[in-house]
């Protein structure tokens, strides 16, 4: 799943080519829905202000959601440990040809082709599921969302647990149930971060950290099917696993927020309008002076508690950090101001799609079939479980160790060194995946477990310096679902892995190799052709900017820059 880099505080953002003006000046709150004007709007809801609702019960449910998204918002990501549990109790067995199971084969190729199959399904949901999870939180609110996610994981457990006893498959749409519940909860979630605004950088990065610790979950249950010799088999644990979807339903009904907690800027101006809207419509000055007098305690303990809040200075050196990075970043309102069709029109969005699509197909083929790539490139069954088990490990734990490093990196370095350390990694990661070594197998999984995470953090960075946060729900929600849709690729590259190269997975591996090589550098260098425009273009209004700042009348000597 797509990782969002959101955040709280809301910047004054320069549109390139447009006029500043009290209509367009503050940027939009951004949103999570996809689909903007298509739908009806609901009956509007007023989000919440943080100080209004105790700072006891803002903890509970920042710590509620952290423990619900470790529990449940990217289990179906921890793929790679639940499938050798699946291999052991013999699920899809029954596909396999006789032949195959006389001799005896670990997985047969039916069998082989299906349990990815599951995980391929799953992949392509969750990345599709967020066009219709920002529709529903934009218009029904978080609670809602979080119990239609409770929900979904709920009868995937019960469809993944009775599996052996359906008359219809059930691994496949129970897996399909528990990848579609996961973004509900987990996007329901990210409106917290504005529960405690001086802190929702780390607030993001909790949930981001629980969200990327979540695949663990698969693996400490495999711990435990093997130390049970084989008893608490996959019915026992989903049927068991039920209660935490219990629990999200119970925590959302009970704790968690029916609306939105307001951003940064949406208290800002909550502060503004309470020192004006009470006197502005009055026109005698005594009923000003007197209205003023009585709602003054109300307005001083308002600003009070939003300044409390926010803390000293928050609003500042959030706006000159705001404004740093984005001048760092050189590609800062690309496309700002212009529709979703226009942007999604443009080479902008057609070559990062594009590399989303590549990169996003590696990445889940690699999940799904780590041991089985290494037990050719090995040579060796019990190595390519060492590899595995590594890698099951280091999953959550890269996703933890890589949050603050990725944050320093968007935040203090250009697009263009960003996007060419994605394609550096991503090169080097493809290369150590052809080579029979299990000390380059070990290298090859560390930088996987970095990448992975940078690499969904880094497209929704790019997509809201080029492309603008009013249209970041159309745009980037349109990436993330062709990348998921084109994850049915894995499938027939099985195939082709399994059939026409008897298991080599050195063929396949070179070709996304060889496309995401040539897809990438052809966006780094757009990109940087076009941020050398870009920075020559802000020059030139910071330009005229200044000489429109000088005195009526005033003229600026250009022989030594003198004002006359």
């Amino acid at each position: 799943m797509s990782l969002g880099r959101v955040t709280s505080i809301e910047t004054f953002q320069h549109v390139r080519g447009a006029s500043p003006g009290p209509a367009g000046s503050r940027d939009r709150k951004m949103s999570f829905n996809p689909v903007g004007e298509w739908v009806p709007p609901a009956a509007h809801e007023e989000p919440i202000a943080a100080f209004e609702v105790s700072k006891a019960r803002r903890i509970s449910q920042v710590v509620a959601a952290v423990i619900y998204c470790l529990l449940a918002a990217g289990i179906v990501f921890g793929y790679a440990a639940i499938k050798p549990v699946l291999v052991s109790e013999g699920v899809y067995r029954d596909l396999c040809t006789p032949k195959e199971i006389k001799d005896g084969v670990r997985t047969c190729f039916k069998q082989e082709i299906h349990l990815n199959l599951m995980f391929t399904v799953a992949a392509v949901a969750t990345n599709v599921c967020a066009l219709p999870v920002g529709t529903i939180l934009d218009r029904y609110g978080p609670r809602v969302t979080g119990i239609i996610g409770s929900i979904l994981i709920a009868v995937g457990c019960l469809l993944f647990g009775l599996a052996g006893l359906l008359h219809f498959e059930g691994y496949i749409p129970g897996y399909l149930f528990l990848a579609l519940g996961g973004p509900f909860i987990f996007i329901s979630s990210f409106q917290l971060s504005n529960t405690f605004p001086a802190h929702s950088g780390l607030i993001l990065s909790m949930l981001t950290g629980a969200f990327d610790s979540s695949s663990a979950v698969f693996l400490i249950y495999r711990l435990i099917y093997d130390a049970s010799h084989h008893r608490f088999t996959p019915s026992y644990f989903f049927l068991l696993y039920i209660i935490v979807a219990l629990f999200i339903f119970i925590v959302q009904v009970t704790l968690m927020p029916a609306q939105s907690y307001k951003t940064v800027g949406e208290l800002v101006t909550q502060a503004e309008e309470d020192e004006t809207s009470d006197t502005d419509s009055l026109d005698s000055t005594s009923q000003r002076t007197r209205i003023s007098g009585r709602s003054r305690p109300r307005r001083e303990s308002v600003i009070s508690e939003i300044t409390q809040l926010l803390g000293p200075e928050a609003g500042d050196s959030a706006t000159r950090a705001e404004a740093q990075k984005q001048e760092s970043s050189g590609v800062w309102g690309a496309l700002h101001g212009r529709t979703a069709a226009q942007q999604i029109r443009s080479p902008w969005f057609v070559l990062i799609a594009l590399f989303t699509i590549v990169q996003m197909l590696r990445i889940n083929y690699f999940v799904a079939t780590i041991r089985p790539q290494y037990e050719y490139l090995l040579g060796s069954y019990e190595a390519a479980v060492r590899v595995n088990t590594f890698f099951d490990v280091a999953l959550p734990v890269g996703g933890l160790v890589a949050v603050p490093l990725i944050g320093i990196v968007l935040d203090n370095f250009s697009t263009v060194f960003v996007l060419s350390l994605l394609v550096s990694i991503a090169s080097t990661i493809g290369v150590l995946g052809v080579l029979p070594f299990e000390g380059a197998a070990y290298v090859n999984v560390v930088l996987f477990c970095i990448y992975r995470p940078f690499y969904y953090t880094a497209i929704s960075d790019y997509s809201a310096k080029v492309f603008g946060f009013t249209t970041f729900g159309s745009v980037y929600g349109t990436i993330m679902c062709l990348g998921g849709l084109f994850n049915f690729l894995q499938t027939p590259l099985d195939a082709m892995t399994h059939g026409a190269f008897d298991g080599d997975p050195v063929p396949g591996n070179v070709l996304l190799l060889v496309v995401a090589a040539v897809i990438g550098i052809a966006l780094v260098a757009f990109v940087w052709r076009r941020s050398k425009g870009l920075r020559r273009e802000m020059l030139r209004e910071e330009a005229e900017g200044a000489r429109e700042s000088l005195m009526p009348g005033a003229t600026l000597d250009t022989t030594n820059g003198d004002v006359s």
